[in-house]
């Protein structure tokens, strides 16, 4: 079994015990809406597009296992360092890269390095993109604008009007 099913086991373990079916169904739209994006935008930029994708699965786990989001990134960059050594599915290298990102991928505003800069503008992704007509967060804003610019992606909104004109 390839590493990224591994840890899809791992974490559907504990996406599964969550009590909350709504906060469950709300983990899974998102971990893996997340890690969908990290593979995509990796590709484009020539970033490691598996270890992305083991970034966007674990980015929130924290906040999911422990249904706390004070300081998540920073304790989920713990969280995800012990579930990687655990599963024994990453080296030391990997295992840093990915639990950098996780740690800094709250602060939209700073710049990373271009592997943590995925995990970024993939967490952005998934939340504009879950209900293109849901308010875009005001941190969220200029990294969402970037985005859709490097991707050529049409506003929604703009495009649903002409749909109907």
């Amino acid at each position: 079994m390839n590493r990224i099913e591994v840890l899809r086991q791992y974490i559907d373990e504990i996406l599964l015990n969550m009590t909350d079916v709504e906060e469950r169904r709300c983990a899974y739209l998102h971990l893996y809406g997340v890690a969908q994006s990290c593979a995509l935008i990796a590709l484009k930029r020539g970033e490691n597009a598996e270890l992305a994708t083991m970034a966007g699965m674990l980015h929130d786990i924290y906040s999911y296992a422990k249904m706390d989001t004070k300081d998540h990134a920073h304790k989920g960059s713990i969280l995800a360092r012990d579930i990687l050594t655990s599963l024994n599915v990453t080296n030391e290298h990997e295992t840093k890269m990915i639990c950098d990102a996780i740690y800094s991928h709250s602060d939209k505003v700073l710049a990373h390095s271009n592997f943590d800069e995925v995990l970024k503008d993939a967490d952005v992704l998934q939340h504009c993109l879950y209900n293109p007509l849901f308010e875009i967060k005001p941190h969220e804003k200029d990294r969402y604008e970037k985005l859709k610019s490097e991707f050529g992606i049409v506003d929604f909104k703009y495009w649903r009007m002409e749909q109907y004109d």
